[in-house]
């Protein structure tokens, strides 16, 4: 199974888990406690969807959303993905104009990406009805932390089992948000932001260019081996 298909399943997991955290009382459960409870209900979302993704996709897009909405801040998101074109200290050397260009240009970045990444890890999702998971108890307690990895594994149908970090931290109203992923080694934030800086220097840093032909890489790798 490659990679990118395991990306899906992982930033699906990966913020449902956020999600469950929500509901749960901020500072009694450690993040691993809520990304383990979280894959019970990917399970169930991926598994209802079986009966009717082929005549309803939007349906099940539409509930993906729903989902991801809350626990992301893709605004936040796509700003570190646009890097140094939407840091603040460009943004403090433009006149007010060019100011609300790039303020208009990360709105509408963050919405091509809340709607390429639904799209485009929602397909993942629907490979891992029946894949086992394993979320990794840390061996010290992290709950009081503002920033922790959760560590998960996931037994597909390759002789080894692919080894996720989960990257999430409080914000300033202390709720969990996914800050990135990274699968073996493969770091998918700073995979958008190659991806972005590489656009930008194609279209000569036209940033508007950049966002009408922006589409969520879907990245791949080798099938792992088994070492034994």
């Amino acid at each position: 199974m490659s990679l990118k298909v395991v990306t899906g399943w992982i930033v699906g997991c990966c913020l449902l888990a956020t999600g469950a955290w929500a509901e749960t009382a901020v500072n009694k459960s450690p993040a691993y406690a809520v990304v383990e409870d979280a894959t019970e209900r990917v399970m169930l979302v991926v598994t209802e969807a079986q009966a009717y993704v082929d005549e309803d996709p939007e349906r099940y897009y539409g509930e993906i959303q729903v989902i991801f909405d809350p626990v992301i801040d893709f605004r936040g998101f796509s700003r570190r993905v646009m890097g140094p074109y939407a840091s603040s200290e460009r943004y403090r050397s433009l006149d007010e104009a060019g100011r609300a260009q790039l303020r208009e240009q990360l709105d509408r970045f963050s919405e091509v990406m809340r709607v390429g990444l639904v799209r485009t890890y929602g397909k993942g999702l629907l490979a891992f009805g029946s894949s086992r998971i394993e979320v990794v108890q840390p061996e010290e307690d992290d709950s009081a932390e503002p920033r922790v990895s959760v560590r998960q594994l996931i037994f597909s149908d390759e002789p080894e089992p692919y080894e996720v970090l989960y990257q999430m931290g409080r914000n300033k109203s202390d709720e969990w948000k996914l800050l990135n992923v990274i699968i073996e080694s493969i770091n998918l934030g700073e995979i958008y932001r190659n991806q972005f800086e590489a656009a930008a220097r194609k279209h000569e840093g036209d940033l508007d260019s950049v966002i009408d032909n922006w589409s969520t890489v879907e990245v791949e790798a080798e099938p792992k081996v088994s070492n034994s």
